[in-house]
């Protein structure tokens, strides 16, 4: 049953990257984020994707004003709304969070004030158990399930499909434009993060992507939480990766073998090419080998 509540006014480098993702938004501000670029692409319709630093954003611009999907880090904030003034000149209504993560939320406290903050309901409930989480930076509006959005001419979906990422993913789907945004359910080309501490579980993960795509129509464009702008045969790609090395992890837990021995042995070369980002071949197999033996 869908459950809506409102509540009053919300390697080293992996290892680095990691940190920054999962600390508190204010910790961004030891960061030098003086020269990062917020750039925009068009998407689709009144669809748009934001890239700076930290996951992208989505951004809805029309009639009835400014909706987003996600807002980065805090000191951005004022570079991300520039960049949503260069699109459109009308109000932010609706700021959507895909998850809690701090490249995602950075900004909640800012955008929280101009607009209204919507999440699956654990996304409040880990913000707010971080004692340094303004409450302009909480969600006042959470869903157990999934909600609707009646925004510029569409319905946006906001569907949680359980745990993947986190315990409390959404996934945003525009479905006038044909637009999904997948947050970090999604990391496009690249192994994924998958947050064993915030509820996060691989084989899950994989179940939230079969889902996706059964749902999803042929030409829909997919904004990942990291990388670039994605196709379905992108999302299927991913899938197939998810569920391969899966299986050779849970493989090799059946057979007694030890995280060494799993990172020993490897995954095929075909994959050497997705570990290039802040989640390396030897950070997937642990988290696949924790996740599953659990």
């Amino acid at each position: 049953m869908t459950k809506c509540t409102f509540l009053l006014p919300l390697g080293l480098a992996a290892a680095l990257a990691l940190a920054l993702a999962l600390a508190p938004a204010s910790s961004a501000q030891q960061r030098d984020m003086s020269k990062v670029e917020i750039k925009t692409q068009p998407v689709a319709g009144g669809v748009h994707m934001l890239v700076g630093s930290g996951g992208n954003i989505g951004v809805s611009v029309g009639p009835d004003g400014i909706l987003i999907v996600d807002d980065q880090f805090a000191p951005l904030a004022e570079r991300i709304e520039g960049a949503l003034g260069s699109l459109d000149k009308g109000t932010l209504k609706f700021v959507l969070n895909t998850h809690w993560h701090g490249d995602h939320t950075g900004g909640n406290a800012y955008f929280g004030r101009k607009g209204h903050i919507i999440a699956q309901e654990n996304v409040r409930k880990r913000l707010a158990d971080k004692s340094d989480t303004p409450k302009e930076a909480l969600p006042v509006l959470t869903f157990e399930n999934t909600m609707s959005v009646h925004f510029n001419g569409e319905e946006i979906r906001l569907i949680h499909l359980g745990p993947g990422h986190t315990d409390g993913d959404s996934i945003v789907y525009f479905t006038k434009s044909g637009v999904v945004h997948m947050g970090d359910l999604f990391f496009n080309g690249k192994f994924p993060f998958v947050d064993l501490g915030s509820g996060g579980d691989v084989a899950g993960l994989v179940r939230n992507i079969e889902a996706a795509l059964k749902m999803l129509p042929p030409e829909v464009k997919i904004i990942p939480g990291h990388g670039n702008l994605g196709t379905r045969a992108d999302l299927e790609s991913y899938l197939e990766m998810l569920k391969l090395t899966t299986a050779t992890v849970a493989k090799a837990i059946a057979e007694a073998k030890t995280l060494e021995q799993v990172k020993a042995a490897g995954l095929p070369e075909k994959y050497k090419d997705w570990g290039t980002g802040f989640i390396n071949q030897s950070r997937w197999l642990e988290i696949s080998y924790n996740s599953l033996k659990r």
